[in-house]
């Protein structure tokens, strides 16, 4: 289901002749209209009709409005269900054009072609589509495949450097979770920069892609790729909400220093260990400023997250590097400890 593209696209013309698609729609944003849309029309062999779909960038238009006028869009323009949506992006767009896809008219067809870091190993991979509700991150969305995931890495060409260390905290995360060795190998990188991360992308996309043929519907195993997201979504939102966004990486390594000390406070590994992890996440991101978070605004979000069973705050912990557990409850208590830990980060 995941093919790297080559120069001239052959594959993904092949996939189109092989498919007896009605009409192509092209979600972009902005910035993949300008930088990578004529990449792909320049490359595009199809007799079908095209029509391109743009929206604002930003984790801001992920939301219900903007869903809504997409679906207006392919109703004006009569979109039939053998209709193709190529979602070309990052993890706004795959997140979003796969909702819209897979709800309009109870479902038609969507590819991706993720044009970021983060999308290619991580957002486009998983059949997971969604968008916010409120500042809530990807509180409504569905389970559902896109026939194909097309990689072109030299997208990652046209990002500037925040996205790409963006990206790569999902990266470090696949390693936590699940690869040792993947780890080991990320944190030998001294200089963050598309060339030197290119040759582990298999490695991250094979992690999540062996995962979600686990556990599709999130059951079980699938939770663990949830490290660090639980504490990252709600710093996110609160900024999402006080109209300051970041960037969801910056967002998930914050998540993971903290959910790290938190799984030392919970006896699931030693300081040691702890330590380790914390210190090179730290090496590739910034302290990022919670200071005028309280905590019982955080702790609102955490019990409003999706994981969360009968109020109580399910956390995915580490168990070692390169191992994890799912449904974890933490004490009230070890989890102030953590954002504390954070905060006094910034001390030092």
């Amino acid at each position: 289901m995941i093919t790297l593209l080559n120069d001239n696209f052959s594959q993904l013309n092949d996939f189109l002749q092989e498919k007896s698609f009605s009409k192509i729609f092209i979600l972009v944003d902005e910035n993949t209209h300008e930088y990578c849309l004529p990449v792909l029309l320049g490359n595009l062999e199809t007799d079908l009709s095209f029509e391109i779909l743009e929206i604002e960038a930003g984790e801001e238009m992920k939301n219900i409005q903007t869903a809504n006028h997409l679906w207006e869009i392919l109703t004006e323009m009569q979109a039939d269900r053998k209709a193709l949506i190529i979602n070309l992006g990052g993890g706004v767009i795959t997140d979003m054009g796969g909702f819209v896809a897979s709800t309009y008219k109870r479902g038609i067809q969507f590819i991706n072609i993720p044009t970021t870091l983060l999308s290619m190993c991580d957002a486009s991979i998983g059949g997971k589509t969604g968008i916010d509700l409120m500042h809530f991150k990807n509180m409504v969305g569905t389970f559902t495949f896109p026939e194909q995931i097309f990689i072109y890495p030299q997208f990652l060409d046209t990002l500037p450097f925040k996205e790409v260390r963006s990206g790569f905290a999902e990266m470090l995360k696949h390693g936590l979770i699940a690869d040792k060795k993947h780890w080991e190998s990320l944190i030998q990188i001294h200089k963050l920069d598309v060339e030197s991360i290119i040759p582990h992308i298999q490695t991250s996309m094979d992690i999540k892609q062996d995962v979600v043929e686990k556990d599709f519907h999130e059951k079980n195993i699938r939770k663990t790729l949830n490290f660090g997201h639980t504490i990252g979504h709600a710093v996110e939102s609160l900024c999402l909400e006080q109209g300051n966004p970041i960037l969801h990486g910056e967002a998930v390594a914050m998540g993971m220093i903290c959910e790290a000390h938190l799984a030392y406070l919970e006896g699931l590994i030693s300081e040691q260990d702890s330590t380790i992890i914390i210190e090179n996440i730290q090496r590739y991101y910034p302290y990022l400023d919670v200071s005028d978070f309280k905590d019982d605004d955080i702790s609102a979000l955490l019990l409003n997250d999706k994981k969360n069973t009968e109020s109580k705050i399910n956390f995915s912990l580490l168990s070692g590097i390169g191992s994890c557990v799912f449904d974890h409850q933490c004490s009230q208590k070890n989890i102030l400890k953590a954002l504390d830990f954070y905060r006094k980060l910034n001390d030092f």
